[in-house]
């Protein structure tokens, strides 16, 4: 018998509901294995599934893509829609109800079927072929697949038919093409919540941050934000800030229903379909997985909850997958979903089939897996050269990155046991510390060692609660909060007095050192370092001993008394490899290279900070060897060599970057500044010096905003904008008077001064450079009153006062020859010729500008050569007018043969 038109059955494709939102891609991807380009093996159907978990929107894709693809006209045989109500605990549709279904739909509702289920699969199979061959393919749409065989039979027969799947399962025994479904993305899920009210609805655009909020209470799940829209569609009265904060209760979230007569839907009822099909063991893993810290977790962690080793624990694990109620992250990882979490912790409290013993049990397991192994970690992280460690992890590297994948878990760890299990939380909290220093997660730090401090009170360790202060106080100094890091350590150096604690007394001395150098407070922390390092002497720890002297150093610096600060740093670094500690070798280099380039000793300065760049990337601290490439940038800059300065304060800006440390980011921009400048690439110049201002008012650092100011002011004095020059540059000297630095006020002074001379203002520029040199001397800084003492001398040059000026740039010659700066020897010189010919001592003047021809020859400054040879020549004219020929003959056989 030929068959007749198609029956309606063929065309029972449900309506779609609304705009597909957050799709696009999904959509596309189903929509490719529905099209007739698929290739498939010859008299095969294509197959593909659409997975996982409940309430993410299976069903509302599948239905799209199927209309997408029947309006292509990929489908002329029709298209078939049935609900396999696979996961209800009533009411599924067997195997043999599908086939049934099926077969009336494709043979006519009347027509006489074979009773034998083996003649249903064979009728239906030859029935769906002939389809194919005389009207073309068939989409098959099969939803919410509960397991493999409620649709093994119900794969057509013939080529070019598709089947579309739906399942909160994967269903890996089929031959089916997945398309996995994850929750929305953020912006998408509160589209949904809009989309769903309708553009007559204000709400979403009066409040945008609470629909926000919204989303992220429905976890970004289709079903919770379907509900969430349908109740704010039925109440328009109820605000989303409203229904948001009712949504910060848990249970609430996990209590999402609506129902309007027609309609009923929940998103707990929705989970627990899911979780009544679930073998126990896989049940019991779901409800323990509420234990985890965190929605994320690996093997190690289900093998602990389980108690089964690991290769059991994975299968328990990968059902679970398979169900969807946990998602695969890596190999070894999954995470649960937000409201899944919160529907599993309910079941964990409400009910526990195997007695709370279980999950007490259970518990106990994961808290020692998590101590124990981050004990191990800890141990390779903190270990000097040639200590044993567990062999818990190959290597170093190996623990670090553990440590980085389970930060999150050990961290709220730490929250959860502070009170119930103080001693966890404390043996976790000191197993982080040394690895979130290394890493930079201050607030992580501090977080996690106030937990801890508190814990140590519970359990009144005095010892222990010294500990945590000081771990605080470090923490809170590198967040600058350095008067609340002063408090801590104080407190714990107290502590460690009142319980004999000599070490520990000499730790805590020794970072309070530290944090009042952040102030500077420098008298006081030259006191702490001193007595730390007599208290590490006195108890032989050579460590500790190291590190205050190192303190010591930066403290000496702050008072410009640098040759006692180069002995400190120098003993640290000495200290250092007789113990050999490459790390902290590496950081008093990196302070011994600071010292050094104050006392101009550059070349010095650039070998130590080098060696401290070499040795801290060897040792994985990225963060200092950003510092100290910023150290060798600054001691380039300062040797005259400004390309090179240029490529490595670039190549320390770059790597701070990487560490997310902001305000030493800023003091590299701040060195790249003054290398810009010295090449008269201005504009780059002003741009990273204003960046570093920006970045040290953010970060709450007044004296180096200051500092930077006024690098921005001397690029703009060089780039000819003296008004604007002389503006910035008070600003800057005002915001370093307001901390107290004297020597950084009379830096910005001398910086007003020459911006003043050059914008013709002379007597001010007299005053201002006066003042600069003369508090520059009070301060010990030599080469900076040098500095002061030749910009005094081209504004009293230019007022008029030629003997006075002579008598400024030849004290500033004089010193810069003491310093050892030849090239600035060379300007206060060419300065001397100008002041000299201003009172016409020609031959004087001919011989000033003759050595500083040589001196900019020898330190490779062609612009100021330049400019001194094209005066010595004016000289040497008015030298010959004057009938000065043996003079004239004798300066230019010593410029240009002796190079004198």
């Amino acid at each position: 018998m030929k068959p007749g038109p198609a029956p309606l059955a063929l065309a029972s494709l449900p309506a779609v509901q609304g705009e597909l939102v957050g799709r696009d891609l999904e959509l596309e991807r189903l929509l490719a294995l529905l099209g007739p380009a698929t290739e498939s093996a010859a008299g095969t159907v294509v197959m593909s599934a659409v997975a996982g978990l409940a309430g993410v929107g299976k069903t509302t894709l599948a239905v799209h893509a199927a209309h997408r693809a029947v309006e292509r006209g990929w489908f002329p045989g029709g298209h078939l829609f049935l609900d396999l109500r696979g996961y209800e605990p009533t009411g599924q549709v067997t195997a043999g109800q599908a086939l049934g279904a099926l077969l009336r739909a494709v043979c006519g509702a009347d027509a006489p079927l074979p009773t034998d289920p083996v003649e249903q699969a064979g009728l239906y199979r030859s029935r769906m072929a002939a389809l194919g061959r005389e009207q073309g393919p068939v989409l098959l749409v099969l939803d919410s697949v509960g397991s493999t065989a409620q649709v093994q039979n119900l794969l057509p027969g013939g080529s070019g038919h598709r089947v579309l799947i739906t399942s909160r399962h994967t269903l890996a025994s089929l031959p089916a093409k997945l398309v996995e479904l994850a929750v929305l993305k953020p912006s998408d899920a509160a589209a949904v919540i809009t989309q769903f009210l309708g553009p007559g609805d204000p709400r979403p655009g009066l409040a945008p941050q609470f629909l926000a909020e919204l989303a992220d209470r429905c976890g970004h799940l289709p079903l919770a934000l379907q509900i969430t829209a349908a109740n704010l569609k039925a109440d328009p009265q109820r605000s989303l800030a409203s229904l948001a904060g009712e949504l910060e209760d848990e249970r609430a979230r996990l209590a999402l229903s609506y129902s309007d007569g027609e309609q009923s839907l929940a998103v707990r009822a929705s989970f627990e379909l899911s979780y009544r099909r679930l073998p126990p063991e896989q049940a019991r893993l779901f409800r323990l997985l509420s234990f985890n810290p965190t929605p994320q977790f690996s093997l190690d962690a289900v093998s602990a909850l389980t108690g089964q080793p690991p290769h059991q624990a994975r299968q328990i694990a990968v059902g679970l997958g398979q169900a969807h109620l946990i998602e695969p992250v890596t190999e070894q990882r999954w995470r649960m979903h937000d409201l899944l979490r919160l529907y599993s912790a309910q079941l964990a409290g409400t009910a526990d089939p195997d007695g709370h013993g279980d999950q007490d049990e259970a518990f106990g397991r994961l808290l020692a897996y998590y101590r124990d192994t981050a004990d191990a970690a800890d141990d390779h992280v903190i270990a000097r050269p040639g200590q044993p460690v567990p062999d818990r992890f190959g290597n170093r590297a190996e623990a670090a990155a553990w440590l980085d994948t389970e930060r999150a878990n050990l961290i709220t760890l730490v929250s959860l046991t502070a009170t119930p299990h103080p001693r966890t939380a404390i043996a976790l909290a000191e197993c982080l510390l040394s690895d979130l220093d290394t890493r930079r997660q201050f607030d992580d730090a501090i977080a996690i060692t106030r937990h801890a401090l508190n814990a140590a009170r519970l359990l009144h360790h005095r010892d222990t609660e010294g500990e945590m202060l000081n771990f605080l106080g470090s923490g809170l100094r590198q967040v600058r909060r350095f008067e609340e890091a002063i408090d801590a350590h104080t407190q714990a150096a107290d502590i460690s007095r009142e319980t004999g604690d000599r070490d520990g007394e000499g730790m805590a001395l020794m970072l309070l050192c530290v944090a009042l150098h952040g102030v500077r407070r420098f008298e006081e922390a030259i006191t702490a370092s001193t007595q730390a390092a007599s208290i590490f002497r006195e108890t032989g720890n050579r460590h500790g001993e190291e590190a205050a002297l190192d303190s010591q150093g930066l403290a000496l610096q702050g008072v410009r008394r640098f040759g006692e600060a180069i002995d400190a740093h120098t003993q640290a670094a000495d200290i250092s490899r007789e113990t050999g500690d490459r790390h902290s070798e590496g950081e008093a280099l990196l302070n011994l290279g600071t010292a050094l380039m104050e006392v101009r000793r550059f070349e010095e300065a650039i070998t130590a900070s080098t060696q401290a760049a070499d040795t801290l990337r060897e040792t994985g601290d990225q963060h200092n060897e950003g510092m100290a490439l910023a150290n060798v940038g600054t001691a380039l800059l300062r040797a005259g060599r400004f390309e090179e300065a240029i490529t490595a304060s670039t190549q320390a800006a770059d790597t701070l970057r990487e560490t997310g440390d902001q305000h030493s980011e800023g003091e590299a921009l701040l060195n790249l500044s003054a290398a810009l400048m010295e090449v008269r690439r201005f504009e780059e110049a002003i741009t990273a010096s204003t960046q570093a201002a920006d970045t040290f008012r953010e970060t709450g650092d007044q004296h180096r905003e200051g500092l930077a100011l006024n690098n921005v002011g001397a690029t703009l004095r060089e780039a000819g904008e003296f008004e604007e020059a002389i503006t910035v540059s008070t600003q800057a000297a005002d915001t370093l008077r307001e901390t107290g630095d004297r020597h950084g006020e009379a830096q910005a002074l001398n910086t007003v001064g020459a911006a003043l001379q050059r914008a013709g203002r002379f007597e001010e520029a007299i005053t201002v450079s006066t003042q600069a040199a003369d508090t520059l001397c009070e301060t010990g800084d030599r080469h900076g009153e040098a500095q002061a003492l030749n910009n005094l001398g081209l504004a009293l040059r230019e007022a008029g006062r030629g003997e006075e000026a002579i008598d400024a740039h030849t004290q500033a010659a004089a010193i810069f020859r003491e310093t050892g700066d030849r090239r600035s020897e060379g300007t206060a010189l060419t300065g001397l010729g100008n002041a000299l010919m201003k009172v016409r001592r020609l031959t004087t003047a001919a011989d000033a500008y003759g050595q500083a021809i040589a001196l900019y020859r020898a330190t490779g400054d062609s612009h100021g050569e330049d400019i001194a040879t094209n005066n010595l020549f004016v000289a040497l004219r008015k030298v010959r007018r004057f009938s000065h020929l043996r003079y004239v003959l004798r300066v230019l056989w010593r410029v240009i043969y002796q190079g004198v």
